[in-house]
């Protein structure tokens, strides 16, 4: 089993056009076109009857004193956590790919709707912890949306999409979830996985 993408090769830069927030000169960063990558997959076992697809980015910082702090970095020995960016489920194993852009075409302020293509469903994303408490962008993130590192982290951060066939006709999972609930739903169903990884920096010293 494999996923690969047109977007962007394993161990390489994730273009800006799939990213939350892309460089900018006067104020570090600013919204990107935040499109979804592209995907495509082969080799599934013959049982699989359906697929999950998460996003998570392993580095980052576990404590907000230093994020996006002018004058300073983010230490590269602080403790790291996971950030989930996608969790998608019920993904029908024979459509065989999807393109860029058709589950997310920038940034929606409060968030997207949980529905999507495909018959698809979508968990929240840590982005509805992110903004928890901003009156103009807090609210519940379904769906995919891109890399927005501290823009002074001085470590690059790296964003794994795993695939999993699974032997479930549908996702046990309703209403709003994590990528932890689905991980926890999905176990004991998991047939086979396979992972590509890009990478991701908004610190100017390390492009």
């Amino acid at each position: 089993m494999q996923i690969t993408s047109p977007s962007f090769s394993d161990g390489e830069v994730i273009p800006g056009e799939y990213a939350f927030c892309v460089p900018d000169e006067e104020s570090h960063a600013t919204f990107g076109e935040n499109k979804n990558p592209a995907f495509e997959w082969d080799g599934l076992p013959t049982q699989t009857r359906s697929l999950v697809l998460i996003c998570h980015d392993p580095d980052v910082p576990s404590q907000p004193d230093d994020v996006n702090q002018e004058d300073r970095e983010v230490p590269a020995g602080l403790p790291r956590v996971d950030f989930y960016h996608w969790v998608l489920v019920d993904l029908p194993p024979d459509l065989g790919c999807f393109g860029k852009g058709s589950f997310s075409r920038g940034v929606t302020a409060r968030g997207k709707e949980s529905g999507g293509p495909f018959d698809t469903r979508s968990g929240f994303n840590n982005y509805t912890q992110w903004f928890d408490g901003d009156p103009d962008m807090g609210g519940t993130y379904y769906g995919y949306d891109g890399p927005c590192p501290p823009w002074n982290d001085s470590i690059i951060h790296h964003y794994v999409f795993t695939l999993y066939a699974t032997d479930l006709d549908r996702c046990p999972v309703e209403g709003s979830f994590s990528g932890p609930d689905v991980l926890e739903a999905i176990e004991g169903h998991v047939l086979d996985r396979a992972s590509i990884t890009g990478t991701y920096t908004l610190n100017p010293r390390l492009f």
